[in-house]
Protein backbone atom coordinates (compact mmCIF):
# COMPACT_ATOMS: atom_id res chain seq x y z
CA UNK A 1 0.00 0.00 0.00
CA UNK A 2 1.33 3.35 -1.00
CA UNK A 3 1.26 6.27 1.06
CA UNK A 4 -1.62 8.88 1.57
CA UNK A 5 -1.62 12.28 0.47
CA UNK A 6 -4.58 14.76 0.99
CA UNK A 7 -5.67 17.75 -1.56
CA UNK A 8 -3.49 20.36 -0.53
CA UNK A 9 -0.41 18.60 0.02
CA UNK A 10 2.92 19.86 -1.38
CA UNK A 11 4.82 17.21 -3.09
CA UNK A 12 7.85 16.34 -5.60
CA UNK A 13 8.47 13.78 -7.92
CA UNK A 14 10.92 12.65 -10.44
CA UNK A 15 10.35 13.02 -14.14
CA UNK A 16 12.64 13.41 -17.12
CA UNK A 17 13.45 16.88 -16.76
CA UNK A 18 14.79 16.09 -12.84
CA UNK A 19 12.72 16.71 -9.55
CA UNK A 20 9.63 18.42 -10.08
CA UNK A 21 7.31 19.90 -7.12
CA UNK A 22 3.88 20.87 -6.60
CA UNK A 23 0.74 20.92 -4.93
CA UNK A 24 -2.22 17.91 -5.26
CA UNK A 25 -5.13 18.91 -6.56
CA UNK A 26 -7.31 15.69 -7.05
CA UNK A 27 -7.36 13.23 -5.19
CA UNK A 28 -8.98 9.79 -7.18
CA UNK A 29 -9.98 6.83 -5.64
CA UNK A 30 -11.89 4.35 -8.90
CA UNK A 31 -10.18 4.17 -11.89
CA UNK A 32 -10.53 7.44 -14.36
CA UNK A 33 -9.65 8.96 -17.68
CA UNK A 34 -6.07 11.49 -17.71
CA UNK A 35 -5.17 12.64 -21.02
CA UNK A 36 -6.71 10.14 -23.20
CA UNK A 37 -5.62 7.23 -21.00
CA UNK A 38 -7.36 5.10 -18.44
CA UNK A 39 -5.26 5.37 -15.38
CA UNK A 40 -6.42 2.50 -12.49
CA UNK A 41 -6.94 3.92 -9.02
CA UNK A 42 -8.57 2.46 -5.37
CA UNK A 43 -9.28 2.88 -2.21
CA UNK A 44 -6.03 0.80 -1.32
CA UNK A 45 -3.92 2.09 -4.37
CA UNK A 46 -5.26 6.23 -5.19
CA UNK A 47 -4.00 8.36 -7.75
CA UNK A 48 -3.06 11.69 -6.98
CA UNK A 49 -3.52 14.85 -10.00
CA UNK A 50 -0.78 17.65 -9.08
CA UNK A 51 -0.40 21.04 -10.16
CA UNK A 52 3.06 21.93 -10.95
CA UNK A 53 4.71 24.51 -8.93
CA UNK A 54 6.98 25.90 -12.28
CA UNK A 55 4.10 25.63 -14.72
CA UNK A 56 0.61 25.02 -15.57
CA UNK A 57 1.44 21.12 -16.03
CA UNK A 58 -0.65 18.67 -13.84
CA UNK A 59 0.05 15.45 -13.77
CA UNK A 60 -1.06 12.01 -12.44
CA UNK A 61 0.92 9.68 -10.03
CA UNK A 62 0.61 7.25 -7.56
CA UNK A 63 1.54 7.81 -4.10
CA UNK A 64 4.56 5.38 -4.49
CA UNK A 65 6.19 8.23 -6.81
CA UNK A 66 5.61 11.05 -4.82
CA UNK A 67 7.34 12.81 -1.66
CA UNK A 68 5.72 15.04 0.87
CA UNK A 69 7.88 18.36 0.48
CA UNK A 70 7.87 20.30 3.52
CA UNK A 71 6.91 23.96 3.84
Amino acid sequence: MSTEFAVGDHVSWNSEAGRVSGTITKVHTADFDYKGHRRRASQDEPQYEIESDRTDHVAAHKGSALRKVES
